[in-house]
């Protein structure tokens, strides 16, 4: 191997800890920046789980990035810890509605992190059981392991069917839990995520609400140095804390993006070969930042809604601005031109409609409703939130 090309790339190390600049990564309280009222709310709410009684249901709101559910999990694992002192048993399950997005997911994902089978005795197949049956095993869980189950629903708005809801938060009411209770702690990107609710399920789970406001330049400047030891000593240039903090909170004050600009900024320094991490590895980390955050969004995407955005992306680019809006009726043409392109057989305008607010519930386009003139009705303008440039490289890369 003497002389073989190195593919594990230089000597020069960038990170000493990668791992404080994942997503994923549960920071110490201590790191948990410019959030102490909303924790102080959440923990407020489910305060009466520690002593085994009900904790109110929650519904959290608030953009991506705005640490809804970085709190949602900090305060629950503090409250397991705090009802030990009480002699007190809480279970705690993280469900992804954006993955788990059917009911039966839903629930089969809470049964199986609930779970310990050596312990129960019953068992939580991923497939092949009917969603009652799934519910069934769940409230045996519950009631044979724990005094109190919390369950955190992300992006709950994302789920199929809000059932779940409802038969989350009447477990108790309705006997299916005779000897434990439980809470739910919704999560959604959308502040009108209540109103979509059937009432029923609005007057038994809306308890308390809580929004969680973006954050601003200083917070998310503080939030980055609190995990700047993720590099080693003196490798960040003084600049790029500061670069990275002034973009994030221009572009919606979303910390996530901001912890990804941060370490996409190291591996492109690693990348080059370079000493240290310079504000330059900061603007073409925020390049790749939005391509990767869109190409995982739009890879999820169905063929049509992806050829609808780059419609509007090409004729966005044709206009002035990067916001320029354009009208459902040139999307819709550009769209067909496009299928031709691909020898694909189009939608029918409805469906591209429903395509379009689809688009923007996931806030990849914006939509407003523009009044056409007496006699002539409405029509409806679409923007797209990010750069065009950008979206049509995310397309590509998803195809």
């Amino acid at each position: 191997m003497s002389g073989s090309t190195d593919y594990f790339g230089s000597e020069n190390e960038i990170f000493r800890n990668k791992e404080l600049l994942q997503v994923s990564h549960l920071p110490d309280g201590d790191r948990i920046i410019g959030r102490e009222d909303e924790l102080t709310n959440l923990a407020n709410a489910i305060k009466p789980a520690t002593r085994g009684n009900t904790p109110n249901n929650v519904l959290v709101y608030g953009k991506t990035g705005t640490g809804k559910s970085l709190c949602s999990k900090f305060i629950t694992n503090q409250a397991v810890d705090r009802a030990k002192g009480n002699d007190v048993s809480i279970g705690v399950a993280y469900v992804d509605c954006l993955q788990e997005s059917t009911e039966t997911q839903a629930v089969q994902s809470a049964g199986h992190q609930l779970n310990d089978q050596g312990e129960t005795a019953i068992s939580i197949p991923h497939s092949g059981l009917s969603t009652a049956e799934y519910y069934r095993r769940l409230w045996q869980i519950i009631d044979t392991r724990y005094d109190v189950a919390l369950i955190i629903l992300d992006e709950v708005d994302k789920i199929e069917d809000d059932d779940i809801l409802m038969q989350l938060s009447r477990a108790v009411e309705s006997g299916k839990l005779t000897e434990s209770t439980v809470g739910v702690i919704g999560i959604s990107n959308k502040v009108r995520y209540k109103d979509s609710l059937d009432e029923r399920i609005k007057s038994s789970l809306c308890e308390r609400e809580y929004v969680f406001s973006p954050y601003d330049a200083t917070q998310i400047r503080e939030i980055l140095r609190s995990r700047s030891d993720a590099f080693h000593e003196g490798v960040l240039e003084d600049g790029v804390v500061p670069r990275v903090a002034a973009l994030a909170a221009r572009e919606h004050g979303d910390a996530r993006k901001a912890i990804d600009i941060l370490r996409f900024a190291g591996e492109i320094a690693e990348e080059n070969d370079l000493e240290r991490v310079t504000e330059s590895c900061v603007d073409q980390a925020h390049e790749r930042e939005e391509t990767s955050r869109l190409a995982e969004l739009i890879s999820k995407s169905p063929s049509h809604a992806k050829l609808v955005l780059e419609a509007m992306a090409l004729l966005t680019q044709q206009k002035e601005g990067d916001d320029a809006p354009v009208t459902t009726n040139e999307v819709y043409d550009l769209y067909q031109r496009l299928c031709d392109r691909d020898q694909s057989d189009h939608l029918k305008l409805r469906r591209v409609r429903d395509i379009l607010s689809e688009l923007e519930f996931l806030s990849i386009i914006e939509q407003e409703r523009k009044w056409a003139g007496k006699g002539k009705g409405n029509y409806m303008e679409n923007r797209l939130i990010d750069d065009p440039e950008v979206i049509i490289a995310a397309c590509n890369e998803s195809d």
